[in-house]
């Protein structure tokens, strides 16, 4: 097996490089009270274009792309298909400052610090990932970057090279700067021992579970973050498979399919969305709708759905299906 085959598989969290039309997507903070950012659009696919290609011309990853368009063939869709761009999010529950990875996603947001009485220039950039395979965990919690380097060289541990040389395969001591380097061209280290965020010399692999628990980025969103990100920023890692945000006064509600590990939204996914609807319901009054409800529960592809209208009452109504 050759080295570039197998570090597809490696541990880290990849950023990518690409001259292409967008480098992640940037958008506007939203204001109090609302939660979410970007829109969904809808492009027209070229014949030389596999779905691969447009998900990194518009910053999707692989998987969130499928999703969005499960009838759209992978390497095929020919020309002139219809092919939807899943660019709108409910942003995280979390601090909304540094950087949040919420690993069923697949996605990172970073939240740049504003200048002192400038809040109305608050933006957001997220970025699609690569996060760890369910034999190598990418961890949760809180975590912070504590080193940041152009070029580096990848230094394999030893258990990577123990499972390399169970493929067959024999990897060196050191990997140095180049088109074999499976860290890519910039590296963010953070304090957990191990744990990069860093590019990639594969960026098609971006945006799936294939790493030994690092996140990749692609090449060009690695770039643009590696400029603006400092020593010290704090990283969340989060596991939320649904998230729950406000816009304009309705509710809305993003599903995406659970970590294969997480046993509890596996097992009921209907029950553990309603747990995360009802929280929001405890603090804005809206009516519930069951049927979009269902339906995003159903078909969880990561665009965010209308749950709820404004109730001109004042009174949350919890559809009598889910007493």
């Amino acid at each position: 097996m050759r080295l570039c085959q197998f570090v597809t598989t490696f541990l880290c969290l990849s950023v990518g490089s690409l001259a292409g039309p967008a480098q992640g997507g940037s958008h506007r903070l939203p204001e109090a009270g609302n939660d979410l950012i970007g829109q969904v659009t809808v492009v027209r696919s070229r014949s030389d274009q596999t779905l691969l290609d447009i998900a990194r011309e518009h910053g999707i990853g692989q998987e969130e792309m499928q999703l969005a368009n499960p009838t759209v063939d992978r390497w095929l869709p020919g020309a002139d298909s219809v092919v939807v761009i899943p660019d709108r999010y409910v942003l995280p529950r979390g601090r909304r400052s540094g950087l949040m990875l919420n690993l069923p996603e697949m996605r990172l947001y970073e939240f740049p610090d504003t200048k002192p009485g400038r809040s109305d220039d608050a933006v957001v950039h997220t970025f699609p990932t690569s996060i760890g395979r369910m034999d190598w965990k990418t961890p949760l919690g809180d975590a912070r970057i504590v080193r940041k380097q152009r070029d580096p060289s990848w230094y394999p541990p030893e258990s990577v090279r123990r499972e390399a040389t169970e493929a067959g395969d024999e990897l060196p001591d050191v990997v140095p700067p180049g088109p074999d380097n499976p860290l890519g061209r910039h590296a963010l280290r953070l304090n957990l021992p191990g744990y990069l965020i860093h590019g990639t010399n594969r960026p098609f692999g971006v945006g799936m579970r294939v790493t030994h628990g690092c996140v990749r980025m692609l090449p060009e969103d690695i770039e643009d973050l590696f400029d603006r990100v400092r020593v010290g920023t704090p990283l969340q890692i989060l596991n939320q498979p649904v998230k729950v945000g406000w816009q304009g006064g309705v509710l809305y509600v993003e599903v995406h399919p659970p970590l294969e590990e997480d046993a509890e939204a596996q097992r009921n996914l209907m029950r553990y969305t309603l747990e995360r609807v009802y929280e929001a319901l405890e603090k804005q009054p809206a009516v519930l709708d069951a049927k979009a409800l269902r339906r995003a529960v159903a078909q969880p592809n990561g665009i965010p759905v209308a749950v709820s209208k404004p109730d001109e009452s004042g009174r949350s109504i919890k559809n009598p299906l889910f007493r």
